[in-house]
């Protein structure tokens, strides 16, 4: 897994940071469906608190690139390549396993936030978040993000969960989107802007994890 699936915290804001982590390690796992916006929660909780970014989803992005995708534009995922690479997954779990090994590696080393559908399962300890939007809102967030129609964004959230939620109970015999039993929190967005989502898992990790 390259640095480009790695983030950390500004460095200048490091030295504020470091007074607000306790001294154990700290694991945080964020899962979500397609365009919850799970991605965008964890990389500001990693700068805000100096941890470590590590996403799945990049780490799969470098593995489809070898692979002769060309995976640099923005949604690439919901593009027709995209959509491609998980039909390709769909039929060979190596590149998930791939994924997912190096992905508990750097669980195991603590103090990182995991952008990762498998790790609440494959992953023992950390707290573990649901992110939980409506796919109709999932859709009308697509639309806006990647300047689509909204019964095209209806097809990719279909196509893209479906196939998703297959691989995973195939490989792993979970359940993504329906079995919320690893989750320590379920936080419905529904309703919530980006900004007053992240202002709520920030109070929440202040007071059910920097304090434990």
């Amino acid at each position: 897994m390259s640095s480009d699936s790695i983030e950390t915290g500004g460095l200048e804001r490091l030295s504020l940071m470091t007074a607000k982590l306790p001294r154990k390690n700290i694991v945080i796992c964020i899962a979500g469906l397609t365009a919850c916006g799970k991605s965008t929660a964890a990389k500001r909780l990693a700068e805000k608190y100096g941890l470590k970014y590590v996403s799945g989803g990049t780490a799969l992005k470098e593995l489809a690139l070898h692979e002769g995708y060309k995976t640099l534009e923005r949604g690439w995922w919901e593009s027709s390549e995209g959509l491609k690479f998980l039909e390709q997954r769909s039929r060979d779990f190596s590149f998930d396993k791939q994924v997912d090994t190096e992905l508990l590696k750097w669980a195991e080393q603590g103090n990182v936030v995991l952008d990762s559908w498998t790790m609440p399962w494959l992953f023992n300890n950390g707290f573990k978040i649901w992110i939980e939007v409506s796919p109709e809102e999932r859709a009308r967030r697509l639309v806006r993000r990647d300047k689509i129609n909204l019964k095209e964004a209806e097809k990719i959230i279909r196509d893209k969960d479906g196939k998703t939620q297959r691989i995973y109970e195939k490989l792993y015999s979970f359940k993504l989107g329906e079995d919320f039993s690893p989750f320590d929190l379920v936080l419905d967005t529904e309703l919530l802007s980006a900004n007053e989502t992240f202002e709520t898992l920030n109070l929440v990790i202040e007071r059910l994890v920097l304090k434990r």
